[in-house]
């Protein structure tokens, strides 16, 4: 692929905030995002804004108790848009945008810090209930159906007599239908476990030590309307665009018979550095292809227009 047919990486708005950003994500059907952090005072922040002529208009700014960590809108739905967060002081909110000086849903999850959390049977995305899965430095991974008060409808701990591990990244998937559901977390140490929500039980689990890149990878998204391109973010301050190309064989036979899959391999097709600090968030628009919001330790979030990704 020639450089005048590769994408490309453009930084289309640019904004210094005046306080520690670790999460931003889109509102889904808006040109509106939301970030979310800590002021230097110890209190957690949520603004809105909204892209208008090519600029960033901020239109709510909403200051908590505790610094606000991480975010997901994929519980709700397309008409309410209630955006979920898991806070330092491992507590799950759920936020009305438009009235939010209380939450609508409010838990104790944790014990310590709620590092990450995701969504799922909202926005139209995944069959079944919705739900929201944190993960913890306490060690533990819960899910929870906000219709239920208090208590999580799984618990994912360590075992009698194993070390409590930080968990730094969870993900729903296999929601085709009803009844299957999975998470998958992954841990400080390399650990990546998925658990069969169906079953209550641990599908699969491998370590992957310190993996393979150069620094730390904080973020994996793959494209909404192409899910075999992803960019990932560094803690260099780079972001990496790339592309996962199928096997020509799916299937090979083991020593016995027995069919085994065949993993693909990935190609890079792009990669930029925004920052001398850490890219800690990343968000594609669910609506308009290429377009995705990013924010780094640099107290800056980036509005990007990814190009050419039709034509790959």
């Amino acid at each position: 692929m020639s450089t005048f047919e590769k994408p490309q990486i453009i930084v289309h708005i640019q904004k210094g905030l005046n306080y520690t950003v670790f999460d931003c994500k889109w509102v889904p059907c808006s040109a509106k995002f939301v970030t979310m952090g800590n002021f230097a005072r110890g209190t957690g922040v949520i603004q809105v804004y909204e892209i208008q002529r090519g600029d960033l208009k901020l239109l709510r700014e909403i200051e908590k108790a505790k610094p606000i960590k991480c975010g997901t809108f994929g519980a709700a739905s397309l008409q309410q848009r209630h955006l979920a967060t898991g806070d330092f002081d491992g507590n799950l909110h759920i936020w009305n945008l438009e009235a939010p000086e209380m939450p609508v849903y409010s838990v104790k999850g944790h014990k310590e810090i709620i590092n990450t959390i995701d969504g799922i049977g909202g926005l139209g995305i995944g069959e079944g209930a919705p739900e929201i899965v944190t993960g913890s430095r306490d060690g533990t991974v819960k899910v929870w159906d906000p219709r239920q008060k208090d208590d999580p409808v799984a618990n994912m701990e360590p075992a009698q007599g194993e070390n409590k591990r930080d968990c730094w990244t969870v993900a729903f998937g296999n929601a085709y239908n009803q009844e299957e559901r999975v998470v998958c977390a992954g841990y400080d140490n390399g650990d990546i476990k998925l658990f069969d929500l169906r079953n209550m039980s641990l599908r699969w689990e491998t370590n992957i030590k310190n993996g393979a890149h150069k620094s730390t990878i904080w973020q994996v998204r793959h494209l909404p309307q192409n899910r075999e391109l992803f960019l990932t973010a560094g803690g260099a301050g780079s972001l990496h665009l790339w592309k996962y190309e199928y096997p020509t064989h799916r299937s090979k036979k083991d020593s016995e018979g027995v069919e085994m899959g065949v993993a693909g391999s990935v190609s890079l097709l792009q990669n930029v550095t925004l920052s001398t600090q850490p890219v800690s968030s990343l968000d594609w628009s669910p609506d308009k292809r290429g377009l995705c919001i990013c924010s780094s330790f640099d107290q800056t979030v980036r509005v990007l227009i990814v190009t050419k990704l039709q034509t790959i």
